[in-house]
């Protein structure tokens, strides 16, 4: 079993930045793919940014060139830098995990992922 945790949230002003971890266990080395999502109040969940073993990374077009997604096996972590933020980034993110297989933007934008934390509560205000 994959425990996945997030952390890092916050309330953060308008063109700020802050940086989500996400903390995983169990059988980590499995998982070929690694995403963040969010979900907005009245909005469904979408896929954010995700990261495959090989270090490949797709994004959502609304934060290409803000948000970057990585990883530190030696510590079994995912990150996600968010920077240049924007009041309709305000969201629940979730850290993701799957074993891989299909096209990581598929999984992505699907939402094909079989394992999730919790969340964490980012606030964007201006």
């Amino acid at each position: 079993q994959v425990h996945l945790v997030e952390s890092g949230g916050g309330s953060v002003q308008a063109g700020g930045s802050l940086r989500l971890s996400c903390a995983a266990s169990g059988l980590i080395s499995s998982m070929q793919y690694m995403a963040w999502f969010r979900q907005a109040p009245g909005k469904e969940r979408e896929g954010v940014a995700a990261v495959d073993s090989d270090g490949t990374t797709t994004y959502t077009d609304s934060v290409k060139g803000r948000f970057t997604i990585s990883k530190d096996n030696a510590k079994d972590s995912l990150y996600l830098q968010m920077n240049r933020l924007k009041l309709e980034d305000t969201a629940i993110y979730y850290c993701a995990a799957d074993m891989g297989g299909g096209s990581l933007s598929e999984r992505l934008f699907g939402g094909y992922f079989a394992y999730w934390g919790q969340g964490t509560q980012v606030t964007v205000s201006s």
